[in-house]
Order: structure tokens, then sequence, then C-alpha cells
């Protein structure tokens, strides 16, 4: 065991001299080194202090934590002199943690407090991606504090900690790439006390609570100052007490006692007094900033309904008075009725439908920084960021979309050397694709990386008792392992990933929202996560089309083109399979009327028309009597009750007040397969 420690300490050495603070492959070697040293060396506890100190002040250069990494590593070198003076059995320091003189972890003021860096102004820029993660994190705040709570309670309860656990972790993440030094590190510290609570070895109880439940009360404070300073373009100012609660943290995470502290009324107004004093704007910019409150979504839904019942009504009245169309004052309200019925309608629907291009920036400004501290070259791709979808989808999504994007890079984009070994561009290509599809929203993330590595994650889920030794699983079956809360391929736990609830949170929020999770990933070439998530609510452009006496709604997205085909596009197959020719392609006929079971005008392809759609390669003619138009219409669920129903993707209600069906192309194309 000495002589394994030995050369570790002397490769250490070795490298702490050599390393760079852009050496982003050293130092991460050099950090495992260190990490090894304490796990082989426990016996000698003043070596693991030394060792510990060393892998945090690595672990701060490689994120970018110091605002000068060449006196952290240079202090790195001291204490690994250290750890070999005492295998020489000389006599070293206290044992006290040093000052790195750099800032690359807290240093000791003058009350032996540490000292967190300055935070930088929020830029113009800035703003909105720090305005969307304060409301961001009063969600996750709120959310901690009521799995406190039921801890007090039950401290057992390991859901609880794990709550608490993902709303500091989702925090920290965010954090790191806004550059938010106070939050980031008061974050991390309470990320890894709970990360041991989690782990059964600790129990969040008395004193541990009480230091936790504090931290998210600091956490507030510190979120409402960055709120004054987005708003008003400064610099979120220096937090009082953050110092020494990160110190309290610190000795609960290192399982020593904390002291139980009570409220008192001096205590409490002194926690109020800052939160309130930063909150408040500091100058007239703030109130010129455009403010938005938050609505309960029933209430939208029933806004909307009530709209959509005006519209019919306004409707009905209109065509009762069309008789007396003589009356030019009469007619001319009416038209102004229905002009304003109108405009409420169409405000009413964009109150519940934004964009995911807000989601889409933020997750670029992620992708920039994440790669940049993995020492990687991303190029970083949007498409269709102007989809519209419920805003609760939208809020829902973010926090999956976030950690999905980190583990592409840090998991799965290749370093710029080994690309360039592997014959690839230096460069790697991220996607975010977003799209209405078949009555889903559909949110695409690929990239051209490594792909998953089935062997190393069925090696892990062994070693983590998820799967039996010898136990037969399909590669798809692999792939689903990797949303197993806790499992983790990642060598090494880092700010950006490593602990292994990330994809756990994915998984989670999506089937919160009844949608599924694809993937497919092919080794060397990359992967790909398809999520499909139904739609509640959702503004499409539709073509609207008559068979019989029903009207249908076929998603314009999915039109290529409508024709009337002449006899000589016709033919049939074995007298039963109908087909058209169109510029050159044989193309299946699907008959509406058969499907749905209704009374057609036209029997005969020839007389009737034809709408071309098509489903990834998979292209079908759809027999129609009539269209009708273009319009655009808000996706309505036909209801749970209903089951599923083939080719039908929801419904909508049109500006007569009838209802029409919202065609499913996919499912369509799918049971003419069948």
């Amino acid at each position: 065991m000495t002589q394994d420690v030995e050369k570790l300490v002397e490769k250490c050495a070795a490298a702490a001299v050599a390393a760079q603070p852009g050496e982003l492959t050293t130092l991460a070697q050099l950090h495992t080194d260190l990490q090894a040293i304490c796990d082989q060396w426990r016996e000698r506890p003043e070596a693991v202090q030394r060792a510990g100190h060393a892998a945090e002040l690595v672990e701060k250069v490689v994120i970018g934590e110091v605002p000068d990494a060449e006196a952290a590593l240079q202090l790195v070198s001291e204490q690994i002199s250290e750890l070999q003076a005492l295998l020489d059995g000389k006599a070293v320091g206290t044992g006290e943690k040093k000052s790195d003189g750099g800032g690359a972890s807290p240093k000791e003021g003058a009350q032996g407090e540490a000292e967190i860096p300055a935070e930088r102004v929020i830029v113009e820029e800035d703003a909105p991606l720090a305005l969307e993660f304060v409301g961001e994190a009063n969600g996750h705040l709120d959310n901690a504090e009521a799995s406190l709570l039921k801890l007090e309670e039950d401290p057992n309860d390991l859901a609880e900690v794990n709550a608490v656990f993902r709303a500091f972790h989702t925090i920290k993440g965010v954090a790191g790439f806004l550059e938010l030094k106070q939050i980031g590190a008061l974050a991390h510290i309470t990320e890894t006390l709970l990360d041991l609570a989690r782990k059964g070895k600790v129990q969040l109880h008395g004193g541990r609570l009480d230091v936790v439940l504090e931290a998210r009360d600091l956490m507030k404070q510190l979120v409402a100052a960055v709120e004054t300073a987005a708003k008003t373009k400064g610099a979120p100012g220096k937090q009082e007490g953050l110092e020494r609660l990160l110190t309290r943290l610190e000795a609960a995470a290192k399982g020593q006692e904390v002291e139980e502290k009570r409220a008192t009324p001096e205590t409490t107004a002194a926690a109020e007094t800052p939160a309130a004093a930063s909150a408040a704007p500091a100058s007239g910019a703030a109130a010129q900033t455009d403010a938005t409150v938050k609505v309960a979504t029933a209430r939208l839904d029933a806004l909307i309904n009530t709209v959509g019942e005006l519209v019919i009504a306004q409707a009905m009245v209109a065509q009762d008075l069309g008789t007396l169309a003589s009356d030019q004052r009469l007619a001319r309200n009416i038209s102004q009725l229905s002009k304003i019925t109108r405009s409420l309608q169409d405000l009413s629907m964009s109150m519940r439908m934004v964009p995911i291009a807000g989601v889409f920036q933020k997750m670029a400004r992620l992708a920039r920084d994440v790669s940049r501290k993995a020492g990687k070259e991303v190029e970083f791709v949007q498409i269709g960021s102007e989809t519209e979808l419920d805003r609760n989808v939208v809020e829902a999504v973010s926090d999956p979309l976030v950690h999905m994007v980190r583990n592409a890079i840090d998991h799965g984009m290749e370093f710029p050397e080994d690309r360039v070994k592997l014959g690839k561009a230096r460069e790697g290509k991220l996607t975010l694709k977003a799209c209405h599809q078949a009555g889903n929203v559909v949110i695409e993330i690929s990239d051209d990386g490594r792909g998953l590595p089935t062997d190393k994650i069925l090696k892990k889920a062994i070693a983590a008792g998820v799967v039996k030794e010898g136990q037969e699983l399909s590669e798809q079956e692999v792939f689903q392992l990797i949303f197993h809360p806790g499992l983790s391929t990642a060598e090494k736990v880092t700010d950006i990933s490593g602990r292994g609830v990330g994809m756990d949170v994915v998984k989670k929020n999506v089937e919160a929202l009844r949608g599924r999770i694809e993937i497919s990933s092919t080794a060397g070439q990359g992967s790909l996560f398809t999520v499909r998530l139904p739609l509640t609510l959702a503004v499409i452009d539709g073509l609207i089309v008559k068979v019989g006496r029903e009207r249908y709604i076929i998603p314009i997205t999915s039109i290529e083109q409508s024709i009337r085909p002449g006899r000589e596009q016709l033919s049939t197959v074995q007298g039963k399979g109908e087909m058209c020719v169109v510029r050159e392609k044989i193309l299946p006929i699907v008959r509406l009327h058969e499907l749905f079971a209704v009374e057609p005008r036209f029997t005969d392809p020839a007389a009737a028309l034809v709408v071309i759609v098509h489903e990834g390669t998979q292209r079908r003619c759809l027999l129609v009597d009539e269209l009708v138009g273009q319009q655009q219409v808000v996706i309505k669920s036909v209801g749970s009750e209903m089951g599923s129903l083939p080719g039908i993707a929801g419904c909508a209600i049109l500006g007569d007040g009838n209802v029409s069906l919202i065609l499913d192309v996919a499912g369509i194309i799918h049971s003419a397969l069948r």
C-alpha cells in the first residue's frame, strides 16, 4: 500500500510542477490521482486532509472559480510537498487550511471567515437569462423548503432528500454558466452535504437540517440580489453572513455536529432586512422593465373556453341579424363586434402559447460555457426555435434540456485532438430541434460524438445491482439504464456532471408531462435523444378538408401538395391496393371516408381530390371531397376518457363553433401499412 501511495505522490508532484491552468486533461488526471491518495491513505488523516484540499483546488482551477490559477497550482505543489514529507516521516505544519493567495478556495479573513470573489456586473445581454434564472431558482427553493419541512418529521425520507438535492444541483449548474460566484459556492457546499445525506452517510436532523434551511433562506436573498442587478445592469452585492454559513455547512459535510439555531425576533429581522434591501429597485431603470404576473393555468383554460363560447354566440347573433343588412349602422356595429371578438380570441389563445426560443437561447449559453469548461470545441445549432407550445410545457422542459445538453457535451463529445485522430472535425456539432409532429411537441438533441458506451453502461449497472450478472438486455434496454437514479458513467464528479442525477431528473420531468424519451445511438457517430410531449394546447396551421359532411384538419407541416388526379395517374395492385402516380412516384391512396366510416360525396378518385402527406420517408395520398381552406387552430386533447383514437391527434373548435378532428398523419400512415 505504501509503495502505491509513494508512486501516486511522486506522479502528482511531477504533474503539479508541469501543469498549466489551461491543460484540462493533465489537471483532470491530477485530480483523480489526489482522490486516489485520499482513498488509499485513510489511516493518515493529516495526509487525507492535504490531498483532499489539493484536489479541491485543482477542481476549482478546472471550472474557473479562481482569479489566479497559477497561485492556486503553486499551493497545490506545496500541499503535495507536505505529502512527500509525511511519506519520509518528517513533521509538517498543523494541518490548518492555508490561504491560496489567489482565491482558488475561500481565503481566511480577519475573522477567520472565507472570502468569496466579488460578483461581476450583469450586462444587458445576460439580463434576460438572469431574470429567467431568478424565476426558476425561486421555484426550486420553494419546493426545497417544503421537502425540508417534511424531513423534519421523517429524516429517513430519501425521496425528500433527493428532491432538495436536485434543487440545489440545478441551481448550481445554471449559476455556474452565469458566473454567479456566491450562489455557486453556497449551492456547491450545500449539495455536498445533501449528497452525503442521500447516500446514508449523514442524517438531516437537528443542526444539520437547520443549516440546510439557512442555506435555502440565504439563497433566496442571493437570488433576489441577482434580480435587482439584472434589472439595473449592476452587480449583486456582497451578502452578509455567507462566509459564516459556508463554514458551518463545510463542518456539517465533514460529519461534525452543528448546533441548532433557534429563531428569535432579532435573528428573523436580520434575515429579512438584507432580502428586502436587495429586492428593492436601486433606480428607475427597474420600473421600466415589463412586469409579469403568474396566473393559474386553470384560469387561462377557463378564459379560453369562455372566449370560444363568446365567438360562437357572436356568430349566431350576426347570422340572425343578417336579414337587417339594410341598416348600415347595425351592420357596422356587428362588423366592429366581430373584429373585437376575433382579437380577443387571438389574444386569449396567445396567452398560453410561448415560443421555445427563450429555452433554446439558454441552452446555447449553457453549451458555450460547458464546452469551455470541459476543454471541448462545440458548434451549437438551433432548429425550430420559433415553435410555439404551452407555457407549462416550456417551463417543465427547461430542466431536462439543461441536463441533456450538459451530458451531450461532457459525456458524448470527444476532445478536439481525439476527434482529429478519428478523422472527424475538431469542432463537434450539437443540434437542438423542436417541431410539431403528429399532435406532439418533439424536441431532438443530437450530437456527432462517441455515442453511448453500452458496455460501460451495462458494467456500471451490474456493479450498482440494477442488472444481474449474465442478464441479457437489448440495446434499447441498455440505453434506458442511463435513466436509473444514481447511475453515472462519469469517472469523476465535477460541477458539470457525474453524480448520476441528471438523467433521472430528465425522466421524472418528461413522465410528469405524460411524455416519453426515445434514444438512438451509434458507436463513434453520435446519439439522438427524442423527447415527445403530448400537446395539451398548441397553435398550428392546418388545412381544413371536407369528407362528406365532416371536416378534418391536416397539419400544414405534413402536407406536400394537393391535386385532382387524372385517370392515367390511377392504378390498382391485385384489384385491392389503390395507387396514384405523382411525379413518377407511386403512392398508396388512403380513403378517409372508409377510415372514419362516413358517407362521402365522391368515391371516384378522379372526381375527388387527393392531399399528399408525408411522415419521414413515408408518403401517402389522402382522398377528400373538398378543400375548405387554411386556418390557424388551437389543438385540444380529445380527452383521456375516449382513449387512444387511431389517426386522430386532437380536435379544434372552428370559428362557427363546430368541432373538427385533427388528423394524426403518422398514425394514418402506420395504419395503412398494417
